[in-house]
């Protein structure tokens, strides 16, 4: 490949992270060895302790290489490149004191520099990588490492190409040209070289100013389609190809020869199939068990004060919502809403309240309005802290919802957005990308388009991911009304 920027990238991070770990196992040593008056077990010259570490780190390194932390598509997602780095410095750490108890060689002094040496190298390594990211970025500034992109095709991807990789900086990418024989190219192309045919791209760029190919369309010609491929093997360009219909191969894909000799391509509606679906179910069960039992002590303060404010309300509200398949179900809240609206929809609630001029006002602002007429004192507090939601944490326990998926949604909401069955391929969950994105801040056709991403991609790393960013969001009360 002519722009060799990701290989190198990948040479700096193993270097790096090789340092960091003898940094962090150096530094393990001084601060059990060197700052401590308690004698250590197994007395390890310095020497030979740095020694031993150096000869044994390439085989760390190689577990990093085997779990992606040099393949682009890893390091270039942050959380996914932390949550590998997690569990790379845990399994190297169990080769060291494997590789010590087979040989009967001790390589620590003591075993908290075994533990020192784990945080601190998991700790090192995030930095480092932090710092190189930091700095590639910088250079991609000054136009340093930059990979020249022909885009080829005129669909919506194309479109979607040219907005995601605007900041070179950011990208790593520029964008030197697109072919599309569209006679009125869009105005987002605007500042970029346009040709009408590949022919004449490659006539007009020399070879030199092109890194990489990305052909968003297959032509009805295969001829046309040969060229393109062609060229880029011919001139040793990166070349990627996706279909115009991009949600096609959205999800999980299989490649493997159907019957012994037909290559294929299985799409799954998810990626949550398979032992993916038992984890999950397993995680759901251990947390909404271990949360329930520290929930438990809020809510019983929590159905006092309901029934302190409101004597006559009933404590839980209950709601029907779809889940996986279409499934009906009852999800649990604490109540929120004044008596008299409880049950009815929006539009029936202000309606009732003969306010509906509030119902376009609600709709177009993200299905909210500030100081809601049907939402109680209380209940404003509870929906601000989340509180409102625990109850729900039993619906986990029984299987209903997940901790994490796309919103549970009413029938009629659902009726709204055209992809809703593959919405329902997946359990609904309490909480979910579209709330850590923005909650209320952003659509709803943008909060289902998170929904769909979630369902087709979803993985482990992501849903670790997104309980993160959901305790972070609840205490920040970012987008809670």
């Amino acid at each position: 490949m002519k722009s060799n920027s990701s290989l190198l990238y990948s040479c700096i991070l193993v270097v790096g992270d090789f340092l960091a770990l003898v940094a962090a196992f150096v530094v393990a040593y001084l601060i059990r060895g060197r700052f401590s008056d308690v004698p250590v077990a197994h007395p390890i010259p310095a020497g030979e302790y740095v020694q031993a570490f150096w000869l044994l780190l390439p085989f760390w390194i190689l577990v990093f290489g085997m779990l992606g932390l040099y393949a682009r598509n890893i390091y270039e997602k942050r959380f996914h490149e932390m949550g590998r780095l997690l569990v790379g410095s845990f399994i190297g750490l169990l080769f060291l004191t494997s590789y010590a108890y087979a040989f009967d060689t001790p390589l620590f002094p003591s075993k908290l520099v075994a533990v020192y040496g784990f945080v601190l190298a998991f700790i090192f390594l995030v930095l480092l990588r932090s710092l190189v990211r930091f700095v590639r970025s910088l250079l991609f500034s000054y136009d340093i490492g930059i990979t020249n992109l022909l885009i080829v095709g005129n669909t919506k991807m194309t479109d979607e190409l040219v907005e995601s990789l605007s900041d070179s900086r950011g990208s790593g990418y520029r964008i030197v040209g697109i072919v599309t024989d569209h006679h009125e190219p869009s105005s987002r192309y605007r500042g970029l070289k346009v040709f009408q045919s590949f022919e004449q791209a490659v006539k007009k760029l020399r070879d030199s100013d092109i890194h990489a190919i990305f052909q968003t369309e297959l032509y009805p010609s295969n001829q046309k389609n040969d060229e393109i491929l062609e060229y880029a093997q011919t001139h040793h360009i990166a070349y990627r190809l996706t279909p115009g219909n991009g949600e096609l191969f959205m999800g999980k894909l299989d490649v493997e020869l159907f019957r012994a000799a037909i290559p294929t391509i299985s799409v799954h509606q998810t990626s949550l199939i398979g032992w993916g679906r038992v984890i999950k179910r397993v995680a759901d069960v251990l947390l909404s068990t271990v949360s329930i039992t520290i929930a438990l002590p809020f809510m019983f303060v929590i159905a006092i004060l309901q029934k302190a404010f409101s004597p006559l309300s009933p404590i839980f509200y209950k709601e029907a919502r779809l889940t996986r398949f279409g499934k009906p179900v009852n999800i649990y809240k604490f109540r929120s809403l004044k008596r008299i609206y409880s049950g009815l929809t929006p539009e029936e609630a202000f309606h009732k309240m003969e306010r509906p001029e509030l119902i376009e006002k609600y709709r177009s602002n993200g299905d909210h309005i500030s100081n809601d007429p049907r939402i109680t004192r209380f209940g404003r507090f509870l929906r601000r802290a989340s509180l409102d939601e625990l109850p729900q944490l039993f619906n986990i326990l029984k299987g209903d919802i997940s901790f994490v998926g796309p919103r549970a949604l009413q029938p009629n909401e659902l009726e709204q957005f055209g992809k809703k069955d593959l919405i329902l391929a997946v359990k609904s969950g309490l909480t979910g990308l579209a709330q850590v994105s923005g909650r209320r801040d952003i659509s709803f056709e943008e909060r289902r388009k998170l929904d769909l991403f979630y369902v087709q991609n979803w993985s482990l790393w992501l849903d670790i991911s997104i309980l993160i960013k959901t305790i972070r969001v609840v205490l920040k009360r970012h987008g809670a009304r």
